[in-house]
């Protein structure tokens, strides 16, 4: 596939990506901080986006993997590692406490940019400092 095609799809998956973001409210950081106050006003209605999502991917993924090679590309690109170690701990605990903290995580953060507010740019530059900073400190 030419790298316009493949551009393209990639364009269209993360508008199809950000959409479905948009229509789920998990661009919402208020939604999400009520989701994740469990102890007072807590809202259940993201934990159906998460099933939905889940039983998305486990279906595409048994699907996929049957298939061999990707339609795009010309291999799989797979995490090789099963090992649960303590930079996998700390990177989830950092995601974690930046999810709970802006009421985002990186995907519906840049898709909240489209939301025209100042709230999604300042996380989205947050992320990518973040992303600065490890790779600067992995080097070292």
């Amino acid at each position: 596939m030419t790298g316009s095609k493949r551009s393209l799809a990639a364009l269209f998956s993360g508008l199809l990506f950000g959409a479905g973001l948009a229509v789920s409210q998990m661009i919402n950081p208020q939604k999400i901080l009520n989701f994740l106050d469990i102890a007072g006003n807590w809202d259940p209605s993201l934990a159906l986006v998460m099933l939905a999502a889940l039983a998305v991917s486990t279906v595409g993924f048994k699907w996929v993997l049957h298939t061999p090679k990707p339609l795009l590309d010309v291999q799989f690109h797979l995490p090789t590692s099963r090992q649960i170690d303590k930079r996998l701990v700390l990177g989830a605990l950092v995601f974690g406490i930046g999810w709970g903290l802006a009421g985002y995580c990186p995907g519906p953060g840049v898709a909240a940019i489209a939301l025209g507010t100042v709230e999604p740019l300042v996380f989205t530059a947050a992320v990518i400092a973040g992303f600065v900073m490890h790779r600067i400190a992995d080097k070292s």
